[in-house]
């Protein structure tokens, strides 16, 4: 069972994620944005993913090497959200059987 610590802490960080999302949508809703800047907001969901895969290149649990492989692949072949969804599957499920 999770702790009431674990579920308040990803209600919070939901809450944050989500409020960024509105407030952009509410503050650009009637701007029109430099091919400069919608090309900076199209990027800035693989930084994110990036950032979040980045540290497992060093690591020395297969498991991990494993699904950030076939995350590279999904990456190179399909768009964000299929490529999040495999990635946390199979981080999840390797972990599980090979953890």
């Amino acid at each position: 069972m999770i702790s009431w610590a674990s579920f308040f802490t990803i209600i919070g960080m939901l809450c944050v994620t989500y409020s960024t999302r509105l407030l952009g949508f509410f503050l650009l809703k009637n701007k029109t944005l430099s091919p400069r800047m919608a090309r900076t907001l199209e990027a800035a969901p693989a930084c994110v993913l990036l950032s979040v895969i980045a540290p497992h290149f060093i690591s020395h649990k297969p498991h991990e090497l494993i699904a950030l492989a076939v995350t590279l692949f999904m990456a190179a072949r399909f768009s964000m959200l299929p490529t999040v969804i495999v990635a946390v599957a199979t981080s999840g499920i390797l972990g599980w059987l090979m953890g």
